[in-house]
């Protein structure tokens, strides 16, 4: 298997997620997840493990096409390649992580990771880039839409019945809501996560 550049799920040397075991059961709670969504989720991995690098070449050309997007992989305007391809790498593993992996203490570790290297507190650290230093909470929240809404077409491509691209697209769509929650803690003033 090939190593992907600062994948580092699983490690010992991540910091473990503030968000503790319990408060991931409430969120989950809260999204009225259930047992179906995380049948679905794996459904879901198993229709999508061959389509990812179409599906980042769909949400890469919508980063690519919108030039507030694409600003937070540059520097002085102009776009770092290497840090694209790396991102993309990563984020291809997430997609196959968030239909595939149990969400236990190792996985909220890395959502914590992920959240950090969103924020500040990390962003470009991992590849080593100089690109601009953060992106910005309102497009966190705002890529819940596009992330979701795409995802629909690829789940149904596999010849599924309709009602389980339904069950996997809501799901898919509870998992994407419930990461990015995750993904913005460090956003957040402390206390009021």
């Amino acid at each position: 298997m090939e190593t992907i550049k600062g994948y580092d799920y699983g490690k010992a040397t991540l910091e473990q997620s503030p968000v503790t075991m319990q408060d991931l059961a409430l969120l989950k709670k809260t999204l009225l997840w259930s047992d179906d969504d995380d049948r679905f989720l794996k459904m879901a991995g198993e229709a999508l493990k061959d389509q990812t690098n179409d599906v980042l070449d769909l949400w890469y050309g919508y980063v690519g096409g919108n030039d507030h997007l694409l600003y937070y992989f540059t520097k002085n305007g102009k776009p770092n390649m290497d840090y694209l391809t790396a991102v993309r790498a990563r984020f291809n593993q997430w997609v196959l992580d968030t239909c595939q992996k149990p969400y236990d203490q190792n996985w909220l570790n890395y959502q914590h990771e992920i959240a950090k290297r969103h924020h500040s507190a990390k962003k470009n650290k991992t590849d080593g880039v100089d690109t601009v230093p953060i992106i910005h909470y309102r497009y966190m929240t705002a890529f819940i839409y596009p992330i979701t809404a795409t995802m629909k077409s690829f789940l149904g491509k596999k010849g599924h019945a309709q009602a389980d691209v339904e069950g996997m697209h809501n799901a898919w769509f509870k998992a994407v809501t419930l990461t990015v929650i995750l993904w913005t803690y460090p956003y957040i003033n402390k206390g009021e996560f």
